[in-house]
């Protein structure tokens, strides 16, 4: 029976969003991907996080492109996550639809 289509709430994430954990993170949102359409990802407003955690979500956004399915974020990246993003230059490379997915924002050309 295919769950194409069903939804089962956010993808609640820990506070530690950081390589020692990253493992258990990736077999969360891949079983999230395997069954749910929309993928919904909850980052806890103060949780850590490292740069393998930013590499783990862009995978899981072409992992469900490429199956066709939708992710995004509960609510825009803040605190670590925004923060990380920012050093590691991913703010000033984001094209509309990195924007709209991890800023909430639609960019107009």
């Amino acid at each position: 029976m295919s769950t194409h289509g069903q939804y089962n709430g956010p993808v609640s994430l820990p506070d530690s969003l950081i390589i020692r954990n990253i493992s258990d993170l990736h077999s969360k949102i891949t079983a999230a991907i395997g069954s749910n359409d929309p993928i919904v990802i909850d980052i806890p407003e103060y949780a850590e996080a490292d740069l393998s955690f930013i590499q783990l979500i862009e995978s899981a956004r072409r992992q469900a492109k490429a199956q066709s399915k939708s992710i995004t974020l509960s609510s825009p990246a803040k605190g670590h996550v925004l923060k990380v993003l920012e050093r590691a230059g991913f703010l000033d490379a984001f094209n509309p639809d990195d924007a709209k997915f991890w800023l909430n924002k639609e960019v107009t050309p």
